[in-house]
């Protein structure tokens, strides 16, 4: 016996409505969207009717396949193709798909930091992906406590041509991160300096500038490093209008030097604009150690650096950059250096220092002297 189902049902060679329920008539001259009949009926599809995808060639949906991972927002775009169809799962793991993928789509979050996070990491840096090598590079030797593992991701990031890679390994060299005091090598750490700063590197610019007018592994050379110091705030001046231009006209942007409210630019322009978002790996340091600091975190990394041989000593006691967009911790006791004037702010570069210097400490730094006199003070 057969239910009473309205499609089992004919009326003038039309299929009549369901008990119970109206159906929808379209508007006259409404326009058929793709799957619809003129009259605004869905049209469906015939069982055994032609597979348009199936009859693809594997090489055009692998680039069609690639565009989308270099054009992806965020990681779920990537993985949202693998739930489509069986076909697109498969062929969107492709190693092609892999090393095309956006900076945007390896932004990954601490606080969904997972194993599976790392492996879609591991997999696009196996591809040959330089974005994720130097990510995976950063989060393995600074928060997971893989010294030789991050190191070696981001040597090949370097070797590729990554700019910041090349500043980070040149930070690593300047303070024997990973071994000890006596492991520092300066005149490599400038040379690494040099060949990212030539890639136009921000950070690179300006530390190359503070060690050639300090003498610091390099020649002393006061006008070569003043000259790096302008361009690099050059640089990061024309950064800053191209990312402001893309949200609002050049008109609205504020470029006087006391215009309105917003974090001033870092530069000795004296310019007023938006500062320039950090980079997914520095951002999932700071929130990495916002949300896993404290004396339990660092039981954690110095249990997992003994457990890869790359222990890490007191880690209780070791401190964070005070440039509150960098991350980087120190991987052993009294590596960072410390302000000269308050000794209470430390810094993994001396980029970080001039950054922070003129974003906060400027006007936080106080003479260690003025503190010995306000206690002596309060003690009499």
């Amino acid at each position: 016996m057969r239910t009473r189902s309205g499609s089992l049902y004919s009326s003038g060679g039309e299929s009549a409505s369901a008990v119970g329920q109206k159906r929808k008539k379209p508007s006259f001259g409404q326009s058929a969207s793709a799957g619809e009949c003129p009259g605004g009926w869905r049209r469906k599809r015939l069982a055994g009717g032609p597979d348009y995808l199936d009859e693809l060639p594997d090489d055009l949906v692998l680039s069609i396949l690639s565009k989308l991972a270099a054009s992806a927002s965020a990681p779920s775009d990537l993985l949202s193709v693998h739930l489509t169809c069986k076909r697109l799962n498969g062929l969107g793991r492709h190693d092609m798909v892999f090393a095309k993928a956006s900076p945007a789509s390896l932004a990954v979050k601490a606080a969904a930091w997972s194993e599976q996070a790392q492996r879609f990491l591991k997999r696009c840096a196996d591809a040959g992906n330089l974005e994720a090598c130097y990510i995976l590079g950063m989060i393995r030797f600074y928060c997971l406590g893989s010294r030789s593992g991050g190191a070696a991701l981001l040597a090949r990031a370097a070797v590729g041509g990554h700019a910041a890679a090349l500043y980070s390994l040149a930070v690593i060299q300047f303070n024997g991160s990973g071994g000890a005091k006596s492991d520092r090598d300066l005149r490599a750490g400038a040379a690494l300096c040099a060949r990212a700063a030539a890639l136009g590197h921000v950070d690179a610019l300006r530390e190359l500038g503070h060690c050639l007018q300090d003498g610091y592994g390099v020649r002393r050379d006061p006008a070569e490093g003043r000259r790096l110091l302008v361009a690099a705030n050059a640089r990061e001046l024309t950064l800053a209008l191209a990312a402001a231009a893309s949200h609002r006209t050049f008109a609205a942007l504020p470029l006087g030097a006391g215009a309105g409210a917003g974090c001033p630019l870092l530069s000795d322009f004296g310019w007023s604009l938006p500062e320039a978002e950090p980079h997914a790996a520095n951002q999932f340091m700071v929130d990495w150690w916002a949300t896993h600091g404290g004396h339990a975190a660092a039981k954690k990394s110095a249990a997992a650096a003994e457990a890869t041989g790359d222990s890490d000593g007191d880690a209780a006691e070791l401190r964070l950059c005070s440039h509150v967009r960098c991350g980087r911790r120190e991987t052993r006791r009294h590596e960072f250096r410390r302000c000269s004037v308050c000794g209470a702010a430390n810094y993994c570069s001396r980029a970080c220092q001039a950054l922070d210097w003129k974003r906060a400490h400027k006007a936080q730094c106080v003479p260690m002297d003025r503190w010995l006199l306000a206690g002596g003070e309060a003690a009499q």
